[in-house]
């Protein structure tokens, strides 16, 4: 990965931070989002002992609102050519809580953006590129209701935090048609991770995440081995389209695997984006 360039979001914590970190071990240039400037200090400094001879930059922004989406990608896009997108930021929400846009801020975080960030960069990704989404095992189980994408009847803060990680699924099926240049697009399960994930959601859920890292959690470096394998490795050079877990690749659900609404997503998700 030496004098590559990789644009990772949600990388001030957990398996993001672990991931950008590892890769700039590995020679690469690390381009990372931040919402919050004391944890990006920490992560940059973690960043520039791994790899002190990279030009290594964070990107202040909040990806919940379409204004910030746009400004960092544009921002980004504009300091040159990147290798690598790995889109990771998420957040879980207990109770629904509506962004400035007028989204919900599961669906605003967690897919839309993936969605305006890969648009913006698209065109500044070289031959030959990558793009890899951190979606969740959590999806399986979970419906989209085309009627209802913003969640506004019956909110349950788990239930639609999986509704997102399916998106993220079938953004990147739709994606990796849409892409050319011989870019790749991979989505992937963690894995249930012991990170920060979770401790801010507060009621019977954030409870429950609370109570089971413990028991049956990997650890941040253990979740983040397949992001770097897609970001990285060799053995999936012109591999587009999958879903991975623990490096390889796995078959999602029915409901994940639908062109149809894959398709209609991105077009919806466009349209918002607009």
């Amino acid at each position: 990965m030496k004098n590559k360039t990789i644009v990772i979001t949600g990388a001030t914590s957990g398996i993001g931070e672990v991931a950008a970190i590892r890769l700039a071990q590995k020679g690469a240039r690390i381009i990372f989002t931040a919402r919050d400037a004391a944890r990006a200090d920490t992560t940059m400094a973690k960043l520039r002992a791994a790899n002190p001879d990279a030009d290594h930059t964070v990107h202040m922004g909040d990806l919940s609102m379409l204004a910030d989406m746009k400004r960092v990608g544009r921002e980004i896009a504009a300091a040159g050519p990147i290798d690598v997108l790995v889109n990771n930021a998420g957040a879980l929400f207990n109770s629904r809580q509506m962004t400035a846009d007028g989204l919900e801020k599961t669906f605003a975080l967690n897919h839309m953006s993936y969605f305006v960030l890969t648009d913006i960069l698209l065109p500044s990704i070289r031959p030959g590129g990558r793009i890899v989404s951190v979606a969740s095992g959590a999806h399986r189980g979970a419906q989209l209701d085309f009627d209802d994408l913003q969640s506004e009847r019956g909110y349950r803060g788990f239930a639609v935090y999986s509704r997102s990680k399916l998106m993220n699924i079938l953004f990147t099926r739709e994606l990796a048609i849409r892409v050319t240049n011989s870019i790749t697009a991979n989505s992937l399960h963690p894995g249930f991770v012991a990170t920060r994930f979770g401790d801010d959601t507060g009621g019977l859920t954030g409870a429950a995440f609370k109570l089971a890292k413990p028991i049956g959690a990997i650890s941040p470096e253990e979740g983040a081995k397949t992001i770097i394998h897609l970001a990285s490795s060799p053995d999936v050079e012109g591999v587009s389209g999958k879903y991975f877990y623990k490096c390889k690749i796995e078959t999602p659900t029915r409901e994940a695997q639908s062109d149809a609404d894959a398709k209609r997503l991105w077009e919806i998700s466009e349209k918002i984006a607009s």
